[in-house]
């Protein structure tokens, strides 16, 4: 387990660290990027991708808005993949652990805050001085190693030390409450879309949602299918919005010009 582990502090370190260094909005560290690399990783990538794919699902509707940060969905992912693929257990139970240690790790990151915001008046003061190059390295210091020790050592203990426990304490648990967190594990699923559905929700998309609804229960297509159809329809809808926009602009060009005239 500790070389397991050593490999997924690998992981969260690459992936943070491209996601600072490219300012990529966290591309790099969402679940269906951060679980596929977790399963390479540990040698079982199908499930990396399976998993990754629930995991998005369940934390796209989560985002750290200002100072609220509801749920850490980068070592939750790492954790939840691995503990399903070291121990063997189902992809339900991973995805059920998922939410709770996303929860209790973005609460754990937070009581690190403080300690970077005393900092911030020594920042300042290089910042006045014009001393880029020291204020460069003390970026680099804190963000990409004190700033995210605390996270893979606990990364670390989590997987080294804690799978073995976790997946003991659930192999002792009753059949009736595994079967509850496998139900529940696919109602978060449907509530992570629930979230960001009602973010994005009007009466222009809310047709699309019942015809996905059709498509997949009456005419039994297969997901990538619709997604597929989807996407053909969103492409159609933005370049025929895109036209009227220029011609609308086209018109008023004209109508100005006319104006300007008479």
């Amino acid at each position: 387990m500790a070389q397991s582990a050593l490999l997924v502090v690998l992981v969260y370190f690459i992936l943070s660290t491209l996601d600072f260094t490219l300012t990529s909005w966290q591309v790099f560290t969402r679940p269906i990027v951060v679980a596929p690399i977790t399963g390479l990783f540990l040698g079982d990538f199908q499930t990396g991708i399976i998993m990754g794919a629930s995991l998005e699902s369940i934390f796209m509707g989560i985002s750290a808005i200002g100072g609220s940060v509801p749920a850490d969905a980068l070592t939750s992912s790492i954790i939840a993949v691995s503990f399903t693929i070291l121990t063997g257990a189902s992809i339900e139970a991973g995805l059920a652990i998922a939410m709770p240690i996303g929860t209790v790790m973005a609460s754990f990151n937070g009581l690190f805050f403080s300690l970077f915001a005393g900092m911030a008046p020594y920042w300042e003061h290089l910042a006045e001085k014009g001393d880029m190059k020291k204020f460069g390295i003390q970026l680099v210091l804190f963000d990409m190693f004190i700033g995210r020790a605390a996270s893979m050592i606990t990364l670390y203990l989590a997987v080294a030390y804690g799978v073995d426990s976790l997946n003991a304490l659930l192999g002792s648990l009753p059949v009736f409450i595994m079967v509850g967190l496998g139900k529940a594990s696919g109602m978060m699923t449907a509530v992570g879309f629930a979230i960001i559905t009602s973010m994005i929700w009007n009466k222009e998309v809310g047709v699309f949602f019942f015809a996905g609804f059709v498509l997949a229960k009456y005419l039994s297509m297969p997901t990538l299918a619709i997604a597929i159809l989807a996407g053909v329809v969103a492409v159609v809808y933005f370049f025929n919005e895109k036209k009227f926009v220029d011609l609308q602009a086209s018109i008023k060009g004209k109508k100005t010009e006319s104006e300007d005239f008479f």
